[in-house]
């Protein structure tokens, strides 16, 4: 089994910044890919931002350049540094991790960016 626990989401102003923090727990394998998504009210749940165990990324468009994703292995950790928020930011963040064994959310953490 694998637990995720997410932190750091919060309301912040338009130009604000926001670190998101996901610690993951449980039977943990060395290769795998962890990330970020997001869902805002009415709408389907979206890719934020991935990051694999070997340290590739991969960002949606309408957060490149503002957005950074970083991992700590030895942590079971994923981070996700969020500059320049806008209000089309605010969603429900999820942490997600994927590996062979499964496919793993965290129970979501609110971002509310005021304009």
């Amino acid at each position: 089994q694998v637990q995720l626990v997410e932190s750091g989401g919060g309301l912040v102003q338009a130009g604000g910044s926001l670190r998101l923090s996901c610690a993951a727990s449980g039977i943990i394998f060395s290769i795998n890919a962890m990330g970020w998504y997001r869902q805002a009210p009415g709408k389907q749940r979206e890719l934020v931002a991935a990051i694999t165990s070997d340290g590739s990324t991969n960002y949606a468009d309408s957060v490149k350049g503002r957005f950074t994703i970083s991992r700590d292995n030895a942590k079971n950790t994923v981070y996700l540094q969020m500059n320049s928020l806008k209000p089309e930011d605010t969603a429900v963040y999820y942490c997600n991790l994927r590996q062979w064994s499964g496919n793993y959310w965290g129970q979501g953490t609110q971002v509310t960016v005021s304009s």
